[in-house]
């Protein structure tokens, strides 16, 4: 089972980066870019999987990329949206929103009901994280790396 999340981290490591690079982050950041979106799946996945509750997962796993994200953005100098969009990747329910489409083109309202609302929950409980690791003071991480101050 442990293995399972040791191979989940390293393909959403991959997964970030490629995304990374596509969404033409700098090249110096693509290894922290990977382990932000790593982290974030691997906390959701860990809760999704351990506990059955895939939405909390969402919650937890957009909270600890977005703390992640502002944590490094603090302290190797760069916008947190670097990171934060990058890694935010992993957790975005594209097959989701695929099926939701699909099925409201196909006409098939049963369906389209069923994946729509969960797409709606995983979207929400990804936003709600990030509000969550938004609502601490961006000083708390700048002062944590700011060079020590001799007055």
């Amino acid at each position: 089972m442990y293995i399972n999340f040791i191979i989940e981290f390293i393909v959403s490591m991959l997964a970030t980066v490629a995304f990374a690079i596509v969404f033409s982050a700098p090249r110096k950041e693509l290894f922290y870019c990977g382990i932000s979106g790593a982290l974030g799946w691997i906390f959701y996945s860990i809760i999704s999987t351990l506990l059955g509750a895939p939405t909390l997962g969402n919650v937890v796993g957009s909270f600890v990329l977005t703390v992640f994200s502002r944590t490094l953005a603090a302290k190797r100098k760069n916008p947190v949206t670097v990171y934060l969009i990058s890694g935010i990747f992993p957790l975005v329910p594209g097959a989701g929103i695929y099926y939701t489409s699909y099925y409201l083109i196909m006409n098939d309202m049963a369906h389209f009901s069923q994946y729509g609302l969960e797409t709606i929950k995983t979207a929400g409980a990804i936003v709600m994280g990030i509000i969550l690791g938004m609502a601490f003071p961006q000083s708390w991480f700048n002062r944590a790396f700011a060079p020590y101050d001799h007055k």
